[in-house]
């Protein structure tokens, strides 16, 4: 038994230090491993089937509201990065360049991938011409690069994993409405398959996306209180079009500029759902995004029937659901030890008393809670065993996040609530950067969001004393 503990013990107390807890966990759970490459992780192949879940289940979202998938450049010259000020003047301290090709220096310098706005932009300067064309809803999925000071897994890497969609529109309503529809595609697969609970609103001026009208976002809190940016809709209005003459001929024979939007999400998704949902002893995947969803565990297997009981039971659960049979010559201590590192929702336990009672005992990850199950009612009980995990999974987590959510009426409240509770901030802004400013440098606390659920807990501003316009949700953030 003691090897079965060393396990575990590997893994730092979230309560002792969140931050090592969590490195600990995307380690020992081989998630990833680090390259040679500063900042750039190795997605190990329990990672990246998480990410290849999360890829298929969105992607098909995205296709039922009409986008097709492309594929751009990952080189942007220089001249073409250029051609929306606001846009390369907020990306360019995070530009990595390319100077050289062979042996011979390049005449223009090209940026490697840090979004695709200018390539899809110039893309839709070529092929938008007349109103028929429209609308354009392309979407692509790619790694992109950033030259972050600091990593960590997931959450903040040199390169890394997304999606970005890019559309193009005859109409600023259009634009607004598609806009809107991609912030609640993103919300609705976090609450439906991550049993991530969001906050949906719109970003302040000072921290919506470089060069757009309006940047929608959806917002989680992790078990440390800290926020998490999980998904952007960007409204940008018809600023690009003016800057890449993206022009389409009316139903009228007038000249026209197209209007844009832009959304996205990354593998840093896949740091909320570690952050939001892991305990003290690993992963707790979702059921509905686990790569295994069950893992059977033969008990005694060498006894006669034992594994070929086992195998039958795969075959039956694999029709539905992701399954293998852990079949080592590890001890049971050890491969429950490892499921639960791993996250796998469910196990079921099966050895030769189960066998002669016709059953077999089915434990979930979440709360460790057992089931007797029928051999010939495992299907049905699976079902809803894992649905029921899902559904327990969101509540806890909605359960976290509102009890971590303070109201501040006055800087006082304010500064207390930052420096003594960690969470989300509900609090009045008069809408003057300066006092969003001061907020930030003083207490090292951001504007998550305006949500749309708009509500005046006070008149005035928390910081200023001014009449207020909005309320925002607030909070330190990764």
């Amino acid at each position: 038994m003691a090897n079965d503990k060393k396990l575990v013990e590997a893994i730092t107390a979230m309560e002792d230090d969140f931050a090592q807890w969590y490195t600990d966990v995307v380690k020992k759970a081989e998630l990833i491993d680090y390259s040679s490459v500063r900042g750039c992780t190795i997605f190990r192949p329990a990672g990246y089937a998480i990410w290849e879940n999360i890829q298929k289940k969105l992607d098909s979202r995205f296709k039922e509201t009409g986008v097709e998938n492309v594929y751009m450049p990952m080189f942007i010259p220089e001249s073409l990065l250029q051609k929306e000020a606001d846009h390369v003047e907020g990306f360019a301290p995070e530009v990595a360049w390319v100077t050289q090709g062979g042996l011979e220096p390049l005449q223009e310098k090209m940026a490697v991938r840090p979004t695709s706005e200018t390539l899809f932009c110039e893309h839709y300067s070529h092929v938008v011409q007349s109103y028929r064309d429209l609308p354009k809803l392309y979407n692509q999925w790619c790694s992109v690069v950033r030259w972050e000071k600091t990593t960590r897994p997931f959450l903040r890497t040199m390169e890394f994993l997304w999606q970005e969609g890019h559309t193009a529109h005859a109409t600023a309503e259009e634009a607004e409405a598609r806009t809107e529809q991609m912030l609640n595609v993103y919300a609705d697969f976090c609450e439906e398959v991550l049993a991530i609970p969001m906050i949906k609103g719109r970003k302040t001026d000072k921290e919506k996306f470089a060069g757009a009208e309006a940047t929608y976002t959806i917002e989680a809190l992790m078990h440390d209180g800290k926020a998490l940016q999980s998904g952007t809709s960007h409204n940008f209005g018809d600023g690009f079009a003016k800057a890449f003459g993206i022009q389409y001929t009316d139903k009228n024979n007038k000249l026209q500029y197209a209007h844009q939007t832009s959304w996205g999400m990354t593998t840093r998704i896949i740091g909320a759902m570690i952050m939001v949902h892991g305990d003290n002893s690993g992963l707790v995947l979702p059921p509905r995004i686990a790569p295994t969803q069950i893992m059977i565990i033969p008990i005694m297997q060498k006894k006669e029937g034992v594994l070929e009981k086992a195998e039958e039971l795969r075959q039956v659960l694999s029709k539905n659901f992701s399954v293998k049979v852990d079949d080592s010559d590890k001890n049971p201590g050890w491969k429950y030890s490892e499921q639960e590192m791993r996250g796998i929702p469910v196990r079921v336990e099966c050895g030769p008393k189960d066998i002669e009672a016709g059953r077999c005992i089915v434990v979930r990850r979440d709360t460790r809670e057992k089931y007797e199950v029928a051999f010939d009612e495992i299907e049905t009980r699976m079902q809803e065993i894992l649905d029921q995990m899902h559904n327990d999974m969101l509540e806890r987590a909605r359960t976290h996040r509102d009890a971590h959510t303070y109201e501040a009426k006055n800087y006082e409240e304010f500064k207390d609530i930052a420096e003594n509770k960690p969470g989300f901030i509900k609090a009045m802004w008069c809408g003057d950067v300066a006092c969003e400013n001061k907020i930030k440098e003083e207490l090292s606390v951001t504007s998550r969001c305006m949500p749309f659920a708009q509500e005046q807990i006070s008149d005035t501003c928390v910081c200023c004393g001014k009449p207020a316009k909005k309320l925002v949700y607030w909070g330190k953030a990764y």
